[in-house]
């Protein structure tokens, strides 16, 4: 059942960078920006929680939104990444909730993401306050075990985060239900339009009820999420309030224009500074080659890419926060739904291919708050193209000619030369099959409960073993994919049939490449048509 609803005022035009849209908005006025935390009508066990944790002052997303939805308006929000959305709309989400306990495979509340990345991070800034008010967080998202995950939702859980192709799993098969949501929430709403998943979320929002608050937050605001905005938001207050989703006031941006012969040396020289730093390249392949050359000349460096199985990648992901990995080699995979505090750089080795793969990767430093630095290694034929992304960000750069060795560039990255000894990276221990995944719960209580009775040697936790049975894959049980689980054949943001995706947006055929999935070997099992750029994890 659709939700057009718009009421009572005439469509505004908001200007979005080069982009206009008619918002369906009204000019019913938005409540106060609030100063504190202690003057928003919060449970008293959520405002102890955020002292606990240390917030004590709303960002300015949180400050502009909250008042109006904890008011149980629809809120329609632009923030770049960063800036504090998750809590802005948590804390509403939570403290509606707070006293009510959902019934079996019936949530409450429902938060929908484009990664899962993006839903681990979700479910950890939520977890501390969900238990305080005592209240179950499921996380749902593909890659890992579906029986275990519907084991969960049988068991209650009042908030489910959850990616869209996975959640449409669970729901078809009877597992959860959603005629009992009464907060929605669109998380990075201009990422899920540019993944193609439109129609797996609007399948969704079909499913909830027409009366409930919906809360959508992007970093951008343009055509893309214009269906959303029209068919799901009734009189919402927008608010937006970055002037430009690229103004960050304490992010450096330097393009470094480099020979294509010096490239690989100073991008080993960055990789060797002390400090952490995420190195973004275009195909997991290459992402898997520098990791191990930079293990090779003495750099504690790790790849993350749409290669590895979900395990993999939660545990590159411990490793680069706990420090026990300094360089965290990455696809697009990672430029979304990660969450490093002190990362002060990020190097875009393979310039990104718009302006959005841009604000996101640069997003995964200058942090709330926070100082950081973006890099971007060009190449003479690439100036043209990066001048024109940076007018699209509406980002001024600081443009420099740099060769492996200067001054310049160390003065830039802290780029030195590194030890050239080999190091390796030892992986941690695989979980036991019986608490493999249990971390994708995000902690709810339920989280014990429901797991598969069966034989542990028939579980397969995503591992991209290629035996029958794939818990960790699609409910289909066909081929796995590394995406989103889809209830098809067809995969998540992809109109074609009968070629499938390594999750990353590449065009290998049948089963996914075992780049990563068996430690980097750097053979593909799938024949690639061309080096597609990595869009989707």
């Amino acid at each position: 059942m659709s939700r057009a609803r718009r009421t009572g005022g005439r469509p505004r035009t908001r200007e979005t960078g080069r982009q206009e849209f008619a918002l369906p908005v009204t000019l019913t006025e938005p409540l106060p920006a609030a100063e504190t935390f202690a003057e928003l009508d919060l449970p008293a066990r959520l405002l102890a929680a955020l002292g606990a944790e240390g917030v004590q002052v709303p960002f300015p997303i949180q400050a502009a939104t909250l008042p109006n939805t904890l008011a149980g308006r629809d809120v329609l929000g632009r923030g770049r990444t960063g800036s504090g959305k998750t809590l802005a709309f948590g804390l509403p989400l939570l403290s509606r909730l707070d006293g009510q306990r959902a019934q079996p495979r019936q949530p409450l509340a429902l938060v929908l993401v484009p990664t899962r990345e993006l839903a681990q991070q979700v479910t950890d800034a939520l977890a501390p306050y969900a238990r305080a008010l005592r209240l179950r967080i499921a996380t749902v998202v593909g890659g890992l075990s579906i029986n275990r995950q519907a084991g969960v939702l049988r068991g209650g859980a009042e908030v489910v985060v959850a990616t869209p192709g996975r959640l449409r799993d669970l729901v078809q098969r009877g597992d959860c239900r959603l005629d009992q949501v009464a907060v929605t929430v669109l998380d990075e709403a201009d990422q899920m339009a540019d993944m193609g998943f439109v129609p797996q979320v609007t399948a969704l929002l079909d499913q909830v009820p027409a009366s409930g608050q919906r809360l959508l937050f992007s970093a951008t605001l343009d055509r893309n999420i214009d269906l959303l905005v029209r068919r799901y938001l009734h009189d919402p207050v927008v608010h937006s309030v970055d002037p430009s989703a690229g103004a960050v006031t304490t992010m450096e941006h330097h393009l470094l224009h480099v020979h294509e012969a010096d490239k690989h040396a100073a991008a080993t020289e960055i990789a060797a500074r002390d400090g952490r730093v995420i190195m973004f390249l275009d195909t997991k392949h290459a992402v898997d080659r520098m990791a191990r050359h930079l293990l090779s000349v003495g750099v504690r460096a790790s790849a993350l890419h749409g290669g590895k199985s979900q395990p993999q990648r939660n545990r590159t992901l411990a490793q680069f926060k706990d420090g026990h990995v300094t360089v965290l080699v990455a696809t697009n995979v990672a430029a979304r739904g990660i969450h490093v505090a002190g990362l002060d750089l990020v190097v875009n080795v393979d310039p990104p291919g718009d302006h959005k793969d841009y604000l996101h990767r640069g997003g995964r430093t200058a942090r709330a708050g926070e100082s950081g630095t973006v890099v971007t290694l060009v190449l003479p034929h690439q100036r043209r193209a990066m001048d024109r992304l940076m007018a699209d960000a509406d980002i001024t750069a600081h443009t420099v000619r740099v060769r492996p060795g200067e001054p310049e560039l160390r003065r830039i990255t802290g780029a030195r030369t590194p030890s050239g000894v080999p190091v390796t990276v030892t992986a941690p221990a695989e979980p036991r099959p019986e608490t493999a995944g249990r971390r994708s719960q995000g902690g709810a209580s339920a989280g014990r409960r429901g797991e598969n009775k069966g034989s542990a040697a028939r579980r397969r936790e995503g591992d991209g073993s290629t035996g029958r049975r794939r818990d960790g894959g699609d409910a289909s049980g066909g081929r796995r994919r590394d995406g989103d689980a889809s209830g098809g054949r067809r995969p998540e943001g992809t109109g074609s049939v009968g070629r499938q995706r390594d999750g990353d947006g590449s065009a290998g055929r049948g089963r996914r490449g075992r780049a990563g999935g068996r430690g980097g070997s750097g053979r593909p099992a799938a024949r690639v048509r061309r080096p597609a750029t990595e869009n989707t994890p």
